[in-house]
């Protein structure tokens, strides 16, 4: 079952995946991507791609659609929640109140008590309400996140576009989404299964294997195997931590992924 299936709200305004991972492992040619908030739809078009933008979702397709025309970017589920907790931020740890990620060690941020207290309040129980995700997300997650986010603040946060949206809510990224691109109100597997075998050059993901149950998640496994040409590449990422022995794959600039899992058909 794919758990994204009932969702018909706006719940990305802005992408939490660095596109850069895709230009730099895609061949050239016809790829898909997941929709979501148009970032690394219009990011692969912009790169002379043929894109095919698909998602379940009918409010987020729309939405992507919208931005590919050149509408500005409106907040959708995740940047009100991330918009909140800055503001409870704010009223409890002064550092907080003006965040300039071109002065002093961003970092520090990162060792406020308070900012600890209030991730592990906020994610402990995170598995409890999103129970599809819940194999996906590690235990201890605030732990895990101040880890990866004191790993990439370690990379020149200032000009890093992620690191402005996740601690100050500022959209120094600013991308212009305007591209040409398919797209596609369709459960990806769906999609996959029904295009001629060997299609597309290049599969991106986002996170969707998060969520489904392993019925789904080998349904699509086998769907993007039909639907990729030798010699193609997929990126997924994961909110899981690696397993023992496992590359956690190139790095992402958003921080927040545990894996980016980057597999070429041979």
């Amino acid at each position: 079952m794919n758990p994204w299936a009932g969702r018909r709200s706006l719940l990305f305004g802005w992408g939490y995946e660095d596109p850069d991972v895709e230009l730099r492992a895609f061949p050239r040619g016809r790829v898909l991507a997941i929709a979501a908030a148009g970032e690394t739809v219009a990011a692969l078009a912009r790169a002379g791609f043929e894109v095919t933008g698909v998602d379940i979702n009918p409010v987020q397709l729309a939405y992507c659609r919208d931005r590919l025309a050149g509408a500005p970017a409106r907040p959708g589920r995740a940047e009100r929640l991330l918009a909140a907790g800055r503001a409870v931020l704010r009223t409890l740890d002064s550092r907080w109140r003006r965040i300039d990620l071109r002065e002093g060690d961003p970092a520090e941020l990162l060792d406020s008590r308070r900012l600890r207290g209030l991730l592990a309040t906020g994610l402990a129980p995170l598995g409890l309400l999103l129970p599809a995700f819940a194999h996906a997300i590690p235990p201890r997650l605030d732990r895990v996140l101040l880890a990866r986010l004191r790993r990439g603040l370690g990379h020149l946060p200032a000009d890093n576009p992620w690191a402005w949206r996740l601690l100050t809510g500022r959209d120094e990224l600013a991308p212009d989404t305007r591209a040409r691109a398919t797209l596609i109100h369709a459960d990806v597997a769906d999609h996959l299964e029904q295009v001629p075998r060997g299609w597309y050059d290049g599969i991106s993901l986002s996170n969707i294997l998060d969520g489904p149950d392993a019925r789904y998640a080998a349904r699509l496994d086998d769907a993007v195997w039909h639907a990729l040409r030798p010699g193609g590449v997929v990126v997924s990422r994961s909110f899981r931590e690696p397993r023992p022995g496992e590359d956690a794959g190139p790095r992402d600039r958003s921080m927040l992924w545990g894996v980016v899992d980057v597999r070429r058909r041979s």
